[in-house]
């Protein structure tokens, strides 16, 4: 297949759309990026929200990036040039001026997060039932519901997500994981630094570290509730005392404050405002342990977060909630916790710092899901097969339209 990949997108900031075009390109296809990136992250397009008197500066970027989008967009336009359209992540605006440029071409939509859910992850708007939530609550509804009725396809990456979909889009829905690209794979240890590991040899007394070695732990991300970074903290606390456990913090954001606070008293802990999309696969790859979630919001119920896939394929053994999604992604490859239980993470990394084979055995386990199940290749092929499906009528109308038109195009269903 041809592809254009089109938006103000991030791929440093948000590697999902930079998985998404590696595996496309893996899988043989001819892939054109068109970018004008918008310079904004999550946390600032919410900011915005806060403060409505900035928004005149989204809408001038906006403007700035979309001209220069629909300019190199030109010649792609022609009949036949490209058979689908991706829209990276944090495109519900960008999806818009796709649908008005590409009308008979299939757009595709990286819906990896709501603006709803991200409003409500991050304190703008309450929660409860639809249509409540006040003003800014019904604006982020509006746009979801907008980008997502200017999309044929719409991917997500959790069953939770998919099911969340509204009716007029369910059946265009697709689950793709999030995955994680090929330098965290390539930033994994080699051996003998990651042996395979033999279930029997677990809990047995033979050390396969040296003697007074650290179990080393990473967290990386933005402390959000999501994360529930507020429990993590807690739970470092009560490792206060245990000299065997080191953690490395690496990120700040919304509770980042009350995190440390909550880790005040653990002197092992090394915090790191921020990383490189670059420098991140060996930091966290250095690690025995990556962090996953704890909150126990809706949004942290519904999703596995990128740490997870990118942990798991950096030859980390893998820590994070006992969730449906995680556990259904995950499986017997990561040690799953309650939400929100700071003393379920404490004792689940003492355990692994009492018995090195253990620790072996789930770094393992995680480096073979991550090498079945993660890498770009797999990751993209829900999305390319149905993408493939709808590129194949010569002639279609937007979703949405008559009859007549849905019934040229091909059958749709989410897919697991």
């Amino acid at each position: 297949m041809r592809w254009l990949v089109f938006g103000t997108y991030e791929a440093q900031r948000h590697p999902r759309i930079a998985v998404l075009i590696e595996g496309l390109r893996s899988a043989g296809d001819d892939v054109v990026e068109i970018n004008a990136p918008l310079g904004l992250d999550t946390a600032a397009r919410v900011a915005m929200l806060r403060q409505p008197w900035r928004l005149p500066l989204l809408a001038a970027k906006l403007v700035r990036c979309w001209t220069s989008l629909a300019r190199r967009a030109r010649r792609h336009r022609k009949p036949g040039a490209v058979d689908a359209v991706l829209v990276g992540y944090l495109g519900h605006f960008d999806v818009r001026l796709a649908r008005l440029l590409f009308r008979r071409t299939p757009i595709v939509l990286d819906h990896l997060v709501s603006a709803a859910g991200t409003a409500r992850d991050r304190g703008l708007t309450s929660g409860g039932p639809a249509g409540s939530g006040g003003l800014k609550a019904r604006l982020m509804r509006t746009i979801d519901s907008g980008a997502l009725r200017s999309a044929d396809l719409v991917v997500v990456d959790t069953a939770e997500h998919a099911s969340a979909l509204p009716p007029g889009a369910a059946d265009r829905g697709v689950v793709a994981l999030v995955g994680a690209g090929r330098d965290w794979f390539a930033a994994r240890p080699t051996a003998p630094a990651f042996p395979e590991a033999d279930p029997a040899m677990a809990g047995q007394s033979t050390p396969t570290a040296p003697p007074g070695r650290r179990l080393r732990a990473i967290f990386v991300g933005l402390y959000t509730p999501l994360h529930g970074t507020i429990t993590l903290g807690a739970a470092l606390a009560q490792l206060a005392d245990d000299d065997r456990i080191e953690i490395t913090m690496v990120g700040t954001g919304q509770e980042y404050a009350e995190c440390r606070a909550a880790a005040a008293s653990n002197p092992r802990i090394t915090w790191i405002d921020w990383a490189t999309s670059a420098e991140l696969p060996d930091l966290v790859a250095g690690h025995d342990v990556a962090l996953g979630i704890f909150g126990t919001t809706d949004k942290a119920l519904d999703v596995v977060p990128t740490k997870v896939f990118q942990g798991a394929a950096a030859g980390c053994a893998v820590l994070t909630s006992d969730t449906p999604p995680q556990r259904r992604v995950l499986g017997d490859a990561a040690i799953l916790v309650p939400p929100g239980d700071p003393a379920a993470i404490a004792a689940a990394l003492r355990r692994l710092a009492d018995d090195p084979d253990l620790l072996r055995l789930r770094r393992a386990a995680a480096g073979r899901r991550a090498d079945e199940c993660f890498q770009a290749v797999a990751v993209v092929e829900p999305v390319r097969r149905r993408a493939a499906d709808m590129a194949a009528p010569a002639h279609r109308s937007r979703p949405g339209q008559s009859a007549g038109s849905a019934a040229r195009m091909s059958p749709t269903r989410v897919s697991p």
